[in-house]
């Protein structure tokens, strides 16, 4: 059936093994992200280095298997990516559920998964979820980072 695609082994080991769960002793970002539709709740904590780049993360997903495969994709390639990245692979997400061809980083290559995702739309808030709120929270951190430390964006 429809639902058991939806339900690939490939996401379901993914949602199986979120890396980086937790939270942070002393984020310079924190964002929460809430789906209303199935109660999915993520929050992410962030640490950038001095070349905006994150150095250190932690989600807590209270999320639904969608929103867990996410996350999951997420972890693992967030270490080190900038805030740029982060937007693409988040913006590239909502396109590829929007129906729309995307062709990702090899960074977050597995978010291609997510196109079984499409026809329901209801569960779309919730794969968007930790991508949302981590951009969020890295541009609360750049905010902390001193002008001078990040180079200005042409």
């Amino acid at each position: 059936t429809m639902l058991d695609d939806l339900y690939s082994a490939r996401l379901l080991s993914l949602s199986a093994s979120i890396p980086h769960l937790g939270r942070l002793d002393a984020p310079q970002g924190s964002a929460t992200r809430h789906a209303r539709l199935c109660g999915s709740v993520v929050i992410v904590d962030v640490v950038l280095d001095a070349d905006g780049l994150v150095r250190d993360f932690a989600q807590d997903v209270k999320a639904c298997a969608l929103g867990q495969a996410s996350a999951a994709v997420l972890g693992q390639g967030v270490m080190d990516a900038s805030l740029d990245e982060i937007k693409d692979a988040r913006d590239g997400l909502r396109s590829l559920l929007a129906g729309e061809d995307v062709t990702f980083s090899e960074r977050f290559a597995d978010l291609s998964i997510f196109e079984a995702v499409r026809d329901y739309k209801a569960r779309h808030a919730s794969v968007m979820l930790a991508f949302e709120a981590t951009a969020e929270a890295m541009e609360q951190a750049l905010e902390q980072v001193p002008a001078s430390r990040v180079e200005p964006v042409s």
